[in-house]
């Protein structure tokens, strides 16, 4: 049975701060008989898909959350007034706070609150306020986070009178799904929080909750963290000094944690409440498409219909027959197309070429594996016929590879706004969204870097980096070059 659940962690998704991996995250809860655990990365929610669907693959129960900065006097649109959230000093205008999704209603409230706090209230971090956290705290279990929290901070800024304050606010928001975290990892700031805590628990009837703001998984990755912390520091700093001055942010086990947190009542066992109270269930199976809507007047009676219809005229239009390869391939096609749901997906793309094309926006030919199906040179989506080329639909779309069709379509750069605000006016904007990618250091990139650090002469370094090989113009992997 699980005597202890993690609720504070941060993965390589809390960007050079988290040295977790996703996988290093849930298999540390599986070697340690954790049957639940969190992920909480700084202000943003990128690391969840990952997580969720590793964590139910694994047969561990996710945990969505994030440290989330907040305002706390003022509001998130000031901007020049935020000094940071370092410890001691004589002004902070944001702190830390913990929110945890309960259902689903809870990760929508999450969620919109991660992209307030980048649209209306990024300065140096994506910050919330309490108007925000009022309107969105639906769903919601709220710990008090960190030395750098809502109530600690002020502890440790020696104001017991306003940590209290706070605490009976955050009390009046979330009730009894606000609870006290304190956390213990040896250093001079956690002594005052502590002991002040327990206090402002029994006096405002507030729960305690033991975290260990996880970093990394093992008490020897504390060095490595701390280079990984040094990548973005430019003034030659050791790494052996660690800049959070303790080695103790490691993913503790049960039995270290209960020991820790033997004379704090209940302060373990309320993680399993909190682990209780959260029930969400989120599909990443099936695919949810905006509606598109067949226009008055069509004979078509279903999207399939009007998909094929459409298609089919404009074969007629490129003054292809529909007999021979042709023929074959168009009718194979359109039976995949229509049997794995994207008949929406490509009128869609059509629509939004047609539409800019409409607004003598400059669109590209096509480019990627769209171009090897005649299906989307028939809708216009590509101007390359695939027959002529000897491309391959399968490339495109495979009965065998559940997986969606990517459609990479080309706008003029000056214009591209242009045609977003086209799909989010017709489609709605809560169906449409820009999305991130993260590009990933190669091992010669990663070697480099690390060894600045560590003020290897650079000779060294190349005479290293020149053993790691490449293929097709992809660095091999440390662990593959050795």
């Amino acid at each position: 049975m699980t005597d202890f659940i993690h609720l504070h962690n941060h993965s390589h998704y809390s960007l050079q701060d988290g040295a977790c991996t996703i996988d290093g995250l849930i298999g540390a809860a599986k070697k340690n008989n954790m049957s639940s655990v969190a992920l909480t990365d700084h202000g943003v929610l990128y690391g969840v898909g990952e997580f969720y669907k590793k964590s139910i693959k694994a047969g561990i129960k996710p945990i969505i959350g994030m440290e989330a900065y907040i305002v706390e006097d003022g509001s998130r649109k000031d901007r020049g007034k935020t000094s940071g959230n370092g410890i001691g000093r004589k002004k902070k205008r944001y702190n830390h706070l913990i929110l945890l999704a309960k259902n689903k209603e809870g990760f929508k409230n999450l969620s919109k609150l991660s992209t307030l706090g980048h649209t209306e209230g990024f300065y140096y971090k994506p910050r919330i306020d309490l108007e925000l956290l009022k309107q969105h705290s639906a769903g919601l279990v709220c710990t008090s986070a960190c030395g750098s929290g809502v109530v600690s901070a002020h502890i440790v800024d020696g104001n017991y009178d306003k940590a209290k304050q706070v605490a009976k606010v955050y009390k009046e928001i979330f009730e009894d799904d606000f609870y006290l975290e304190i956390q213990d990892h040896g250093m001079p700031m956690d002594k005052p929080i502590l002991e002040m805590t327990p206090k402002i628990s029994k006096e405002l009837g507030i729960k305690l909750v033991a975290t260990n703001d996880c970093h990394y998984i093992e008490k020897d990755h504390a060095i490595a963290h701390n280079i990984l912390l040094l990548l973005g520091d430019k003034n030659g700093a050791d790494y052996r000094d660690l800049r959070y001055g303790t080695d103790q942010i490691y993913f503790k086990s049960a039995k270290e944690m209960i020991e820790l947190f033997k004379d704090y009542d209940g302060a373990v066992e309320n993680t399993l409440e909190i682990d209780s109270k959260i029930d969400l269930q989120l599909d990443f199976e099936g695919h949810h498409f905006p509606e598109f809507p067949i226009p008055d007047g069509s004979s078509a009676k279903s999207i399939d219909e009007y998909f094929e219809l459409l298609a089919r005229e404009g074969l007629k239009d490129k003054k292809l027959e529909l007999t021979g390869e042709v023929g074959e391939r168009f009718n194979f096609e359109i039976d995949t197309i229509k049997s794995m749901g994207f008949s929406g997906y490509l009128l869609i793309v059509q629509d939004f070429i047609n539409a800019a094309k409409s607004k003598n926006i400059p669109v590209g030919p096509g480019r990627g594996s769209v171009a090897g199906s005649l299906v989307a040179y028939a809708l216009g989506i590509t101007n390359i016929n695939p027959l002529e080329y000897n491309l391959l639909f399968e490339r495109f779309l495979n009965p065998a590879r559940k997986s969606m069709p990517d459609i990479d379509v080309d706008f003029a750069d000056d214009q591209r706004s242009a045609v977003i605000d086209y799909v989010k006016e017709k489609y709605g904007e809560e169906c449409v969204t820009q999305i991130i990618t993260f590009n990933r250091l190669s091992s010669k990139a990663v070697i480099r870097d690390v060894a600045r650090v560590l003020k290897i002469p650079i000779p060294t370094v190349n005479n290293i980096t020149k053993y790691i090989p490449s293929k097709f113009g992809k660095v091999f992997s440390i662990e593959r070059a050795l």
